[in-house]
């Protein structure tokens, strides 16, 4: 039992923000992926204005998710003591915008 405890006790603290980081880039990626798709899909066929209008909230929301993303990803690669937990602002913010992008998305495939 006592080895299990040295082996948590002996572990690397910097990997798991690096794992954080990694996610937080991979999120971006495919949220950018989805505008790129989501524009495709608003514009191909012709340019309605509401399709328009959606693409452009997605747009939005995409870079509201990005700068929330980007200051996450800085707090992690800071020098010094580990990171702290997410303000609650701020994961709302990412919450809500995820969740904005998903109505946003569903709305221009339908």
């Amino acid at each position: 039992m006592s080895g299990g405890l040295a082996a948590v006790a002996g572990r690397d603290p910097g990997l798991q923000p690096e794992r954080t980081r990694l996610a937080w880039r991979r999120t971006t990626l495919s949220g950018t992926v989805s505008v790129v798709l989501a524009a495709r899909t608003a514009l191909h066929g012709g340019a309605a204005p509401g399709r328009v209008a959606v693409t452009a909230l997605v747009g939005v929301l995409w870079l509201g998710f990005l700068l929330l993303a980007q200051r996450r990803i800085a707090t992690l690669a800071a020098p010094g003591a580990g990171p702290g937990a997410m303000s609650p602002r701020h994961a709302t913010a990412a919450v809500l915008c995820t969740v904005a992008l998903a109505v946003c998305g569903a709305a221009l495939v339908v």
